[in-house]
């Protein structure tokens, strides 16, 4: 048995859970996994963007319980230094904290227009004009990032906090067939491509729950 344990909720659509779950993979955290049922307040109020992130993700370990997907990548890179999911260089890993910030607290629109459902496809989807200006923006930071630390990672050769920060947004251009450039796409397949997410979308495929409110095509 781990001496972690790591909350989580729907790998469908659970973005927080997500992005937690693939830090722990990054850092190489042995741990075990703790999953709400879908029946779950906590659980629900995440999927359908009603509160904040505070038990999904959460994790416990040594003793401690760190909540919140930011805090929790904080503590994970202080434990497993080695594992690179910051930057070694400080003007990087200022770079890395900010677009991981704005995707913590920003892309309101993006999330609400375009909620995470790995299993779901939308072909030729009609995206909200009001998301475009989330979508141009998170482009906009790929293709910076891409072009400044030569890829295929945000930050370089290796994913850092701010890939799996990115991931659950992945998913969504996937999912809902957003158009974005060539440098975007290949950004994409390569999140994809991770065994991690990999691992992921599999379990995710596998889910028998649905949420109603989630599978109406708006």
């Amino acid at each position: 048995m781990a001496n972690a344990t790591l909350t989580i909720s729907s790998r469908n659509y659970g973005a927080w859970a997500l992005r937690g779950w693939l830090m722990a993979r990054l850092a190489g955290l042995d741990f075990d996994e703790k999953i709400i049922p879908p029946d779950d307040p906590a659980m629900r109020a995440e999927m359908l963007l009603l509160s904040s992130s505070i038990r999904v993700p959460s994790l416990q370990h040594g003793g401690l319980v760190v909540w919140d997907t930011l805090a929790i990548g904080e503590y994970l890179n202080e434990l497993k230094p080695e594992a690179g999911l910051l930057p070694a260089d400080r003007a990087q890993r200022a770079h890395c904290r900010s677009i991981c910030g704005e995707m913590h607290s920003g892309f309101a629109t993006l999330r609400s227009s375009l909620p995470m459902n790995i299993k779901a496809r939308f072909p030729a989807f009609k995206v909200w004009s009001r998301a475009y200006a989330d979508i141009e923006r998170i482009a906009e930071i790929w293709r910076e990032c891409l072009d400044r630390y030569g890829g295929p990672f945000l930050f370089g050769e290796m994913p850092t906090i701010a890939d799996a920060m990115y991931a659950p947004v992945v998913t969504r251009f996937l999912t809902y067939d957003v158009e974005i450039d060539e440098v975007c796409r290949r950004y994409c397949q390569t999140i994809m491509a991770m065994p991690a997410m990999i691992e992921w979308v599999e379990a995710a495929r596998l889910e028998p729950e649905d949420i109603d409110e989630l599978e109406a095509e708006f």
